[in-house]
Formats: structure tokens, sequence, C-alpha cells
């Protein structure tokens, strides 16, 4: 998969000294997810238990032991996966998963 853009990733865990404990989850989950060839969220599925599928090809992972949520929209057909939202629970709670 490529993965857009990890800048988003790196300008979260920037963002705020309480959210350097996500740096080392999200550098793992995108080491993961460039090594990956999912062609459907069964595969999403298959390597990631806790992530939920969602509409609109959403999908949510749980970050660093699910202090975090991580939301990615994915091109199966062209293994592009789009990083759209990265934050904590709360932040989570005040979007719509579905359309950011």
């Amino acid at each position: 998969m490529r993965v857009i853009a990890k800048r988003t990733l790196r300008e979260f865990w920037l963002s705020s000294a309480s959210y350097m404990d996500s740096k080392a989850p999200l550098e793992a989950w995108h080491s993961e997810a460039l090594k990956a060839k999912w062609n459907s969220p069964q595969d999403i599925k298959a390597q990631f238990r806790s992530a939920s599928i969602l509409k609109n090809s959403r999908v949510v992972f749980n970050i660093a032991g699910n202090k975090y949520r991580l939301i990615v929209a994915i091109d199966y057909e062209r293994q592009v996966c789009f990083v759209k939202f990265v934050g904590t629970h709360k932040q989570y709670d005040q979007i719509d998963a579905e359309i950011v």
C-alpha cells in the first residue's frame, strides 16, 4: 500500500507533547501498511482484528492501546491508503468518521 501522507501522522505526534507517545505506534502502523496488500476489508481485519470497517471505504484503527484513533480511506484497486484523521477518542467523538 502507498500511504498518503505520513506527514499527517508526524504533524499529530509533534502537535503536542502529550501526543508524543503516539509516535512509535503510528510509525509501526505506517510500516505495516506500507508492506500490506489489502484487497478487501477482510484482509485488513485478518491483520488488524480491532480495526473497524465503515462506509465510504473508511477504516478506523486503534493506536497505542486504543488511546488514539486513526481513520484512513482505502482505494483497494490502486493500493492507496489516505490518512483522513488521527486523534484522541475525544476528538474522534466530535467528527463523522464516514465523511472526514
